[in-house]
């Protein structure tokens, strides 16, 4: 049998292939319907040109452009080319884009028309063989040679922990690692969130993130093509279309600051929100004061938190069907079917519930390692083969798991850890703080200092003394905040995570 994960995404396309599969909502393509049968032959015509250019199997293909529906193409037909996908974020520059093709060889690069020139050179030095454009409007030398392909592919055969794609983790604390992901870590965890989230032909997904990053190409992309169901394509988020669009659609994927915009627009309404059955939050913290406000503004539509990494995909979820439990906001959920998630202290004793400690798995979904780095894949996992996945949380009682932070930013103050997340917790609660990110700093004294970074709500003006006098009465002294720094917007990836390595860089002298 074929394990080709795309062998499986073809088998769910809907019998009636001229049916709509992605209507796009904006972009130079506002309007354009491709059918599943578009998709079909798309796809096996830009399979039909990687073949033509008599690749050595398990060529890399990496992919720097704009998002777009011939972007996805391409990744369906490196899939059933059976070569090996590697999206990259099209806002890296020149330097970033120069260590990826260095470090993973790719023979194809595909980038966007306007970054040909200086892109090319550096493919071209790094020996990569071809290089292609791709555009947001259609346009582009990569189309325009696959045009004279034919229409007609058969897929490659390919066995379960054949490599289907390197993600390349965001490297926020050091180098970027290149996650390996087989089909069978796509196709488990993407069978298994169907399943898990309910999915059915008759969904329509507003699809709204990048495609370069798990959340998007994987979890949202994987999901309507394995149901069958449509997808609603915007290029670019904004808020007030896409609440436009419920009124067509079921389903939701974003980050928490798109529910965070679209919270500040007066079309979102119980009427706006009736006819969604399912909005999921992911890829960073969800503030408990978002979820509360948007089950308040919706017309209690309860946003499902989910939990996974470029390495697993997804581990846990909150429950879709009440029978399984309640959505509980702060928490991200018992694992998903079939993934084991542990919580250790120091690789020695699983956890009590309740204790927070190292989060752990192992699954069908876990990936083989990262790209050329053995000793580091060695590094992540233990003895007995679970996954570390350098997230720090704890699980309770009913098994619902929460996250405190990375290992990394564990502060050691005086001898004490300090877990960040635990004190945005209670600074978030505070008057006229809208959100916020805590750092440890250099102290001489303390080895670490607690520090918060603050953004304030709208017409505020939060006093630091003042907050951090209330943090006193409320939790230990040596978790209170040192300093309180008020900025205008917290510094993140294009994933919404906030990037305290850029904060920790900022201030790194303030105790010098």
């Amino acid at each position: 049998m074929n394990a080709n994960l795309f062998a499986a995404l073809q088998g769910a396309f809907p019998a009636d292939l001229d049916g709509c599969a992605i209507e796009c909502a904006d972009g130079p393509s506002l309007g354009l319907r491709y059918s599943w049968r578009d998709l079909e032959r798309g796809s096996a015509m830009l399979a039909n040109l990687l073949l033509s250019l008599d690749l050595p199997a398990g060529s890399r293909i990496a992919a720097q452009t704009a998002k777009s529906v011939e972007a996805l193409m391409l990744y369906l037909a490196v899939l059933r080319a059976g070569y090996v996908y590697l999206p990259l974020n099209p806002a890296y520059q020149a330097a970033e884009l120069d260590f990826f093709l260095r470090d993973a060889e790719p023979a194809v690069l595909v980038c966007a028309g306007a970054n040909f020139g200086w892109a090319s050179k550096l493919a071209f030095l790094a020996g990569t063989r071809y290089v292609f454009s791709l555009n947001e409007d259609r346009s582009g030398s990569l189309l325009q040679r696959a045009a004279s392909m034919s229409d007609e592919h058969s897929i490659a055969e390919r066995a379960d922990n054949d490599l289907a794609a390197i993600v390349y983790t965001s490297g926020t604390t050091g180098r970027s690692k290149g996650a390996l992901l087989s089909h069978a870590n796509l196709l488990s965890n993407a069978r298994t969130l169907k399943d898990l989230w309910g999915w059915r032909i008759d969904d329509v997904l507003i699809h709204t993130l990048p495609i370069f990053h798990v959340h998007g190409l994987f979890v949202a992309s994987h999901g309507a093509l394995l149901a069958g169901a449509k997808m609603i394509w915007f290029n670019k988020f904004e808020p007030r279309a896409v609440i436009a669009r419920f009124a067509e659609a079921t389903v939701l994927m974003g980050v928490p600051t798109l529910y965070l915009r679209m919270l500040g627009e007066a079309a979102l309404t119980p009427a706006a929100c009736a006819p969604m059955r399912l909005f999921i939050s992911g890829s960073a913290p969800l503030l408990l004061d978002t979820f509360t406000e948007w089950r308040r503004r919706s017309g209690q539509k309860t946003i499902l938190e989910r939990y996974g990494m470029s390495e697993t995909l997804m581990l846990t979820s909150n429950p879709y069907r009440a029978l399984d439990g309640d959505r509980l906001g702060g928490t991200v959920g018992p694992a998903v079917p079939g993934v084991e998630v542990r919580v250790s202290k120091d690789g020695e004793r699983l956890c009590a519930p309740g204790e927070i400690g190292a989060i752990e798995v192992r699954g069908p979904n876990v990936f083989a390692g990262y790209w050329r780095m053995p000793e580091k894949t060695q590094a992540e996992f233990s003895a007995d083969g679970w996954f570390k996945t350098g997230d720090v949380g704890f699980c309770d009682a009913n098994g619902y798991y929460s996250i405190v932070g990375r290992s990394k930013d564990l502060i050691i103050s005086g001898g004490f850890n300090v877990y960040p997340a635990e004190i945005e917790g209670y600074l978030n609660e505070l008057d006229g703080v809208a959100e916020s990110a805590v750092i440890g700093l250099p102290h001489a004294d303390f080895g670490e200092a607690v520090v918060a970074v603050l953004v304030a709500k709208p017409n505020q003006s939060p006093d630091g003394d003042a907050l951090i006098a209330k943090l006193k009465r409320q939790i230990a002294g040596f978790k209170v905040p040192k300093q309180v720094f008020i900025v205008e917007e917290l510094p993140r990836n294009a994933m919404g995570k906030v990037q305290k390595n850029r904060l920790r860089e900022q201030y790194r002298a303030w105790f010098a």
